[in-house]
């Protein structure tokens, strides 16, 4: 495996330290820092589960103001082993968090997460939140089973031929249990997990958008078959997540916001996410005492869409002025 930060797109702040941390129980984790060394730490949680980190997921961070903390969680991106489900689990992501904080001699930072890094943001500030400076959360996932229901069924309405797509990969009989099959299939190395996986790839991206795809999806299968390991990883690890409700579910998340009043909270949500709904924001706001909630106008799942990385980006610099997001969202 080849060492170092991938290629940095040109509008995100090169990587200035990288390196792997071992984490017991064959798992070593994948991390990097990027811009400022003296400035405000923030820690970035990735999506998935099983997506990994990127150098543009960074972008949302001034870096002449934040140091910028990036890692790959177990099994994901370039942590090994790649896909590896055993000893993968929250309860671990979160003594991971805690252990690279630990090493990277930090005792406070700004958590923020998007998608399942949301869930995973707030349920490590919970448990942690003398080492929490402040939660930013963006298209949160409550990880439970109406998100599951929905996503797998309810949106299919929104994409309707990427849905049809998707479950002609699952057999018929299991077209009402989508997400144990999935777990089966990803777990015992089925034949089929590549075509699989670009499948269930095709219909995310569909959904994704800031309107939802109604042509016909590409579920093709990368002709690299690098790319196609990846896939297969990053699709293994999140069929392990989603059939155990990501070792969380809806009340346990619900209950982390709970516990986070006092700890400044900030809440990015695109009003027309299909992917994790826009419900799902004003239960945690609802819930968390005293957080900020701002609803990114046109956009989707995507944190791209305009209105989502202004609100983010403002979020963050808003933050770096005053320890807080009181004055955010601005006028």
């Amino acid at each position: 495996m080849p060492y170092g930060p991938e290629p940095t797109p040109p509008s995100a702040a090169a990587a200035f330290d990288a390196g792997w941390l071992d984490v017991g129980r064959g798992h070593r984790i994948y991390h990097e820092q990027a811009g400022a060394a003296d400035g405000i730490p923030i820690v970035l949680l990735h999506g998935g589960p099983g997506s990994g980190s990127n150098a543009r997921q960074r972008e949302i961070a001034d870096p002449a103001r934040f140091r910028i903390v990036q890692f790959d969680q177990r099994g994901t991106g370039r942590s090994t082993p790649a896909g590896e489900t055993a000893h993968n689990n929250t309860d671990a992501l979160i003594a991971d968090i805690e252990a690279l904080r630990e090493t990277l001699g930090i005792g406070r930072w700004l958590v923020v997460g998007g998608s399942w890094g949301a869930s995973l943001a707030l349920a490590y500030a919970a448990r942690h939140r003398e080492r929490v400076s402040g939660v930013l959360l963006r298209g949160t996932f409550l990880t439970g089973r109406d998100d599951l229901q929905w996503f797998f069924y309810g949106a299919g309405a929104f994409a309707p031929e990427a849905h049809e797509t998707f479950l002609r990969v699952v057999p018929r009989r299991w077209h009402r249990n989508v997400v144990d099959w999935l777990d089966r299939a990803f777990a015992r190395g089925d034949a089929r997990c590549a075509e699989i996986a670009a499948a269930w790839q095709a219909y995310e991206m569909a959904l994704s958008g800031d309107t939802p795809s109604t042509s016909r999806p590409n579920a093709a299968v990368p002709a690299d078959a690098a790319a196609a390991a990846r896939l297969v990883a990053k699709y293994r690890v999140q069929s392990h997540y989603i059939a155990r409700k990501c070792f969380l579910g809806e009340a346990a998340v619900l209950r982390a916001a709970n516990a986070l009043r006092g700890v400044p909270v900030a809440i990015v949500h695109g009003e027309r996410d299909l992917v994790c709904r826009p419900a799902n924001a004003w239960r945690v706001h609802r819930t968390c005492a005293g957080s900020r909630l701002a609803w990114a106008i046109g956009a989707g799942h995507s944190p791209w869409h305009p209105a989502t990385f202004a609100l983010s980006r403002g979020a963050l610099d808003g933050f770096a002025e005053s320890g807080d997001f009181a004055a955010w969202p601005r006028a």
